[in-house]
């Protein structure tokens, strides 16, 4: 069968028998991603359609509006993503854990669909909420977004940053971004509003263990300088794991977030051990996955980090204590993979020590039996 624009290519992902591609099997299954065999639109089943430059769409997908095509590349398990100096970058780094917007709106569109509601509880700056206000220009449709963050500050930031930005777009002749909502209090207080099963998508950055120590000296660049010092000359404690400053430059280990849930000038010190963190994050988490709808996700950065010596795993450490605790499964293990960040001589001549420009994203789906 001739390829004469009017069709598209089928994928020999399904074969018979005898190891040839198997057609009718292959549309029954809905795989259609690239290089196969011809198949005609026109032959496709009631559930599909085809979508000009994308490919082909089940309308069985409840995970997102990824095509065939795209969910083939979305299931890469590492995403290669640097951190632009975008969207207002200066003003955001004032927030040591920020992630990139787009970053978000990448995940934003694999774990949701056009329309759904985003809850981020640990909001930070905003970065998961203007994620999912680029997902409308540059994605597969407009998310609601909601934020939770206890730092007044923080929430500050965010609303002049939309300002900003479509500001700037307005100028360009781009649409403005959505605004999203942002809720100033605590989580652990602010999830008692959001009825149960009503979110699609929880996507978050968690507040870290250790950040007692680190979160007082946030933007003391002495501090952080003095700190890249102590690596240079072989220190023993390396937190190095996760996260980026704003300015480029401190890499840390405890994935660099500064916490959403906490003013640092009110409660200082909050986090205590790392057993008593994980606790807290697994109660938390309990609570939160009520909100998450039956067939929703729950979709967590966490950074590991190097301390004393010692590799901290704080990405398996987390699963385990929420998977203990709240009614989540683990699904899958992706890897934010930041190919900007600066690398430092960590324990240089006499102890590896890795300096590590990855964090962990832990995709959790809401257990059936909850």
């Amino acid at each position: 069968m001739a390829d004469d624009g009017e069709r598209h290519r089928q994928s020999r992902l399904f074969t018979d028998d005898d190891g040839e591609f198997d057609p009718e099997r292959a549309r029954e299954e809905s795989l259609p991603v690239e290089d196969g065999e011809v198949i005609d639109t026109d032959d496709l089943a009631d559930h599909q359609r085809y979508v000009e430059g994308r490919g082909i769409y089940d309308e069985r997908n409840r995970v997102n509006d990824l095509t065939g095509r795209e969910w083939k590349y979305a299931t890469k398990s590492v995403i290669a993503q640097g951190y632009p100096p975008a969207v207002q970058h200066d003003l955001r780094s004032e927030h040591g854990g920020q992630k990139p917007p787009r970053l978000c709106a990448e995940l934003i569109g694999r774990f949701s669909k056009a329309g759904d509601t985003v809850l981020d509880p640990f909001a930070g700056v905003g970065g998961t909420l203007l994620g999912a206000s680029f997902c409308e220009h540059e994605g597969t449709g407009l998310r609601e977004a909601i934020g939770f963050e206890r730092n007044g500050r923080w929430v500050d930031i965010y609303e002049t940053v939309l300002e900003r930005e479509n500001g700037e777009r307005l100028e360009r002749g781009d649409p403005p971004l959505a605004d999203q909502e942002m809720r100033h209090g605590d989580c652990a207080e602010l999830i008692e509003d959001v009825p149960d099963d009503s979110v699609d998508l929880l996507l978050t950055d968690v507040p870290y263990w250790h950040m007692d120590e680190l979160e007082q000296t946030r933007n003391e660049r002495a501090t952080r300088e003095s700190k890249l010092g102590s690596f240079d000359d072989g220190g023993d404690e390396a937190d190095n794991g996760g996260g980026k400053d704003g300015d480029g430059g401190r890499e840390r280990g405890d994935g660099g977030r500064e916490s959403g849930d906490g003013d640092v000038d009110e409660d200082p010190g909050a986090t205590g051990t790392k057993a008593e963190w994980l606790e807290e994050m697994a109660e938390k988490f309990d609570r939160f996955t009520d909100a998450v709808a039956p067939d929703g996700h729950l979709v967590v950065f966490i950074g590991d980090m190097y301390r004393e010596q010692s590799y901290e795993f704080l990405s398996a450490d987390l699963a385990r204590a929420l998977e203990s605790t709240a009614p989540v499964t683990l699904a899958a293990n992706l890897v934010w993979y930041d190919p900007s960040k600066d690398l430092h001589v960590y324990g240089y001549p006499f102890s590896f020590v890795p300096s590590m420009v990855h964090q962990n994203v832990l995709v959790f789906r809401p257990d059936d039996d909850r």
